[in-house]
């Protein structure tokens, strides 16, 4: 090791000179931190040596703070950032890596590497470490799936643990469950935030939201889509995340956008793939099982945090005079059921031919089905096309999360719930099969 990089490392990593990583950790929180509900698992995660343990999710969703909170318990520690040159540099070689890093950073220690995107192979690199046997835990981050999920999924098949960290959540925000007067009017105070302003940790404690996510927008085509990306139309980027902010919720028109953008129809779909990989939109493909009636292909678009759906569409305004208040509701209980079921195709919507639609269905388990109906405000009655799924499907439970209050009733072998809003969190956690406990890292 050079005396360059041994400079770069200790002005990185300050307590390789003089100790005090639990200080510097503790440092790097923020005063209001939000225990995430990963916590538990990714703590049990860090403590083995054999196996990297994957963080991806969005920028600036708080992967690098659940990462030093872990750190904050004292283990020794190597921070390395792959967006600096100096460290791309460095992670080239994982045997030469290795043979240096271990004078600086001995057996059961941690390995952060943040932002491992930015290497040229993140998988074979991190893959190379964990073959080396150097008894470290390596822990990565990132917030691009299509380096970390993707090509890491293959590179490291058997020597990873993945977890997903994704904006913060009304579980998380407010834990106690609203069997009282106190908890019900907490978490109907966080839920009309969290619609306004979204859940990314610094807009949601900011006292001007707006230019946080304002500034993350920037970041987002500036420095991701044009920069690392290189998009060739970074205006039209921008205008298409404009165009998903308006039309939550909607099938999915690539031909209308590209006639609307001035661009063609394949780079609308590049594009809306890269809004995908980066995590700001998810796409839910229809649920069919072959009937001719029902749609096969086209997709709808939510967006992974509505307070930046909210700033690309210039409205934080007071919710009882919205008129996309049923958008935002309806992308709301989209991400709450998808941190439950967030693998490809865990989500999914039904629509006929003729119209006949349901927002949401799951399938928590082989031979159980939910269908999912969102409505703004209060709601007594099962819509047509939720009668029309249920008559095709029969499923175990068909759930309206509404702004009323909880009821039961069923309709034929079918459960119908009414869910409130605030009560939504504990009734998806209802969905795991009682003997498999928490979901696990994906």
């Amino acid at each position: 090791m050079d005396a360059s990089l041994r400079n770069h490392l200790e002005f990185s990593n300050p307590w390789l000179l003089r100790g005090g990583l639990r200080e510097s950790a503790l440092q790097r929180l923020p005063s209001g931190y939000v225990p995430r509900a990963l916590e538990p698992a990714f703590h049990d995660a860090v403590g083995q040596t054999r196996k990297a343990v994957v963080v991806i999710g969005p920028r600036q969703v708080g992967k690098s703070t659940l990462v030093w909170r872990e750190l904050a318990a004292g283990r020794p520690a190597l921070y390395l950032n792959a967006e600096e040159a100096r460290v791309r540099e460095w992670c080239t070689s994982p045997a030469t890596f290795v043979g240096q890093a271990k004078a600086v950073l001995p057996e059961g220690g941690v390995l952060f590497l943040e932002e491992a995107q930015w290497l040229s192979d993140a998988g074979l690199f991190v893959k190379g470490v964990v073959d080396a046997h150097s008894g470290w835990t390596v822990v990565v981050t990132g917030s691009s799936s299509f380096h970390l999920a993707a090509r890491t999924r293959e590179s490291l098949a058997g020597r990873a643990l993945r977890f997903q960290l994704w904006p913060l959540s009304l579980k998380e925000l407010a834990p106690d469950a609203p069997t009282n007067l106190g908890h019900h009017a907490r978490r109907e105070k966080v839920l009309d935030r969290l619609l306004r302003v979204g859940g990314y940790p610094d807009a949601w404690s900011a006292e001007r939201p707006q230019s946080v996510l304002a500034a993350l927008v920037d970041a987002l085509v500036i420095r991701d889509a044009s920069d690392r990306f290189r998009i060739a139309r970074p205006d039209a980027f921008r205008r298409l995340m404009q165009l998903v902010a308006g039309q939550v919720g909607d099938l999915v028109n690539n031909s209308e956008w590209a006639s609307l953008l001035g661009i063609s129809a394949p780079t609308v779909n590049e594009y809306t793939s890269l809004l995908e990989e980066t995590h700001i939109v998810r796409l839910v493909r229809p649920f069919a099982e072959g009937r001719r009636v029902e749609l096969t292909s086209t997709p709808k678009a939510y967006f992974i945090d509505l307070g930046l759906r909210n700033s690309l569409m210039g409205g934080f305004g007071p919710l009882d005079v919205r008129p996309d208040l049923g958008k935002l509701h309806e992308n709301h209980v989209f991400l709450a059921l998808h941190s439950e079921f967030p693998e490809p195709g865990g989500v999914r919507y039904w629509r006929t031919r003729s119209g006949a639609e349901v927002d949401f269905v799951v399938q928590p388990e082989p031979g159980r089905l939910v269908g999912v109906e969102v409505k703004a405000g209060p709601s007594r009655g099962v819509s047509r096309g939720a009668r029309s799924f249920i008559d095709a499907y029969q499923p175990s439970e068909f759930w309206v999360v509404h702004g009323g209050d909880a009821a039961e009733s069923p309709l034929g072998p079918t459960r119908v719930r009414f869910i409130p809003y605030v009560s939504l969190p504990e009734a998806i956690e209802g969905l795991r099969p009682a003997d498999l406990g928490p979901i696990p890292p994906v």
